[in-house]
Formats: structure tokens, sequence, C-alpha cells
């Protein structure tokens, strides 16, 4: 008894901090609030399950990230009848996760404010999801490269070079509503430091 509260008070301290966050990232996956407090309320499950599989001290959102990232993959996906295409060598080994077990829900309802115009919102949504992530990730939550790279199991530069082609992407199918809205839109992105900004 004294050890289950000890990972129940563990996991209220260390984990349940990044609801939040990780709610803004099921949205962008999932396009749809519902479904994004589904994949939220399941991730942390199965993070809870797991608990003993975290190595205390390193990264715990990250760690979270990667557990939402393959629960939406290898279960959404497939039970929305969405499948996506990826390239061989970059097939994610799945969590073999057990069936949830009754006695352990969250509360874990989020009123979170999304300030994106709804078709940026939208064009954001409808990115393959490796370039979803990386852009979500980096863009909206504002994580390092380092982060990224560790919570989605690529390199950084791949984490640099999906980035690169999700703003092309994002700049494209945006482009018009941008003009429509009075922005100055240029002809193609350019590297400026770390990111790309969109020159003329």
């Amino acid at each position: 008894m004294k050890k289950e509260k000890t990972k129940h008070s563990f996991f209220e301290q260390v984990m349940l901090p990044y609801s939040d966050v990780l709610y803004s990232y099921a949205y962008y996956l999932t396009g749809s609030r519902e479904d994004a407090n589904d994949l939220l309320q399941e991730t942390f499950l199965k993070a809870f399950r797991f608990l003993d599989k975290f190595e205390e001290g390193t990264n715990a959102k990250a760690w979270l990230y990667r557990i939402m990232r393959n629960t939406y993959i290898n279960e959404y996906r497939r039970m929305k009848r969405q499948p996506e295409v990826l390239e061989y060598d970059e097939q994610l080994t799945p969590y073999q996760m057990l069936p949830s077990t009754e006695g352990h829900s969250f509360n874990l309802q989020r009123q979170l404010e999304h300030t994106l115009p709804d078709e940026v919102a939208d064009a954001i949504s409808r990115l393959p999801e490796r370039f979803k992530s990386v852009v979500v990730l980096r863009d909206i939550e504002d994580l390092p490269y380092e982060e990224i790279a560790e919570a989605l199991e690529i390199p950084i530069g791949t984490v640099r070079s999906r980035l690169h082609r999700a703003r092309a992407l994002l700049f494209e199918r945006l482009k018009n509503f941008a003009r429509d809205h009075g922005y100055a839109v240029g002809k193609r992105f350019a590297l400026a430091g770390e990111d790309a900004y969109c020159t003329s």
C-alpha cells in the first residue's frame, strides 16, 4: 500500500504537470478536442502502468510525448482507418502496452484556449504525422531540438530536415490565407540561424 501511494505521489508530482502541453500536442495530432482528451487520458494511463520503466531524473516530458505519439500512431490511426505510409527506416517500435485496468482514472479535462486561426490549425492537423509532430513540438510547444529528438527517437538532423519540410508544406497551404489577411508573403523559405523564415 505504501509503495502504491508513493507511486501515485511521484506520478502526480512529476508527470501530471505536463498535462496541458500534452493536451495541446494531442489536439494537433487528432484535430479534435474529444479525441485529444481520449488520447491524453490513454497516455497517462499507460504512463502510470509503466512508471517503473521510467528512469527517475531523466526527461519526463520527452518520455510522455513518446508514449503519446506511439499511442496515436499504433492505435488512433488504425481505429480511424487513416493509415500513413512511413519510410522503412522511420518505422517505430511499438510500446508493448497491456490493456488498462480499472481503478486508475484521472480527471484530465483541460480548458485550453487555442489562439491559432482555424485555417492554420487545420493546415497543421492535415500534415503527415512525422512532419506534424516536429512543427507542433518546435513552433507551438517551443521545445529545443534536443528534446524533440529525444521524444521522437530520431537524430537532431532528422528533426531539422522534417521541420524545414513541414514549414514548406504549411507555407504552400497557407500563403493564400496569409495574403487574404494582409500579410506580406514571400516566395520561398530561407534558413536564418537555426530556424526557417519566409522571405521574398
